[in-house]
């Protein structure tokens, strides 16, 4: 079942493809025009900038085009992870081979596919990002109590990813311009468009909740 009855499919699919979006450092992307996530705090817009702070401290000014979309995160339950879900996981690799969760996405089922595979993730350092179907799930080992075991698999291989209890598990759904309010947590898809920073997607959560991945 879809978390998100009726919502435009392709705004869905979009909004997935910007939250796996390719990282590179900002000088980087001003050579190259890939796409950077910066991470932090709405500290201004209007109708034409937006004003970052990001989780370095460093106050960023970005361009605001008037296609720029806007899509809000927000906390759903462990328990809606099922056996054939499409999920997002940030996730720290361990001695044992497995990977222990930071964040996990529930992905709508339009969005299904999106970003396939197992990569480097920039959340923090030496994290992964598996983006794949649960195959099984079980319950976690007694070292995470009230946790879960998820089998992921994707086109070529398949990971081992324990979830605790306490890892915020989200999804996401087309947002508005009330979601931008100056002190909002923000993780904000950018890219270099002739010579001028731009944001392309902002993704928000209400009263505080910042975008775990």
């Amino acid at each position: 079942m879809s978390l998100l009855p009726g919502a435009p499919k392709v705004l869905l699919a979009t909004a997935a493809l910007c939250l796996t979006a390719a990282v590179l450092p900002i000088s980087a992307a001003a050579q190259t025009s890939e796409t950077v996530r910066i991470r932090g705090t709405l500290v201004r817009v209007d109708a034409n900038t937006l004003i970052v702070q990001d989780r370095g401290g460093e106050v960023i000014s970005l361009a605001r085009p008037a296609d720029m979309a806007v899509s809000e995160v927000y906390r759903i339950k462990l328990s809606d992870i099922k056996r054939g879900s499409f999920i997002g996981t940030a996730a720290m690799p361990q001695a044992d081979g497995t990977q222990k969760a930071l964040e996990v996405v529930v992905f709508p089922e339009a969005a299904r596919g999106t970003g396939e595979g197992h990569r480097p993730w920039d959340l923090l350092p030496q994290s992964t990002m598996t983006n794949a179907t649960v195959a099984d799930l079980a319950a976690a080992p007694k070292s995470v109590r009230g946790g879960q075991q998820l089998r992921l698999t994707y086109k070529g291989g398949e990971k081992t990813v324990i979830v605790p209890p306490d890892v915020p598990v989200v999804t996401f759904r087309p947002g508005t311009e009330a979601l931008l309010v100056p002190g909002a947590k923000v993780l904000v898809n950018a890219q270099e468009k002739n010579g001028t920073p731009t944001a392309l997607r902002v993704t928000a959560g209400r009263n505080g909740f910042a975008p775990p991945m």
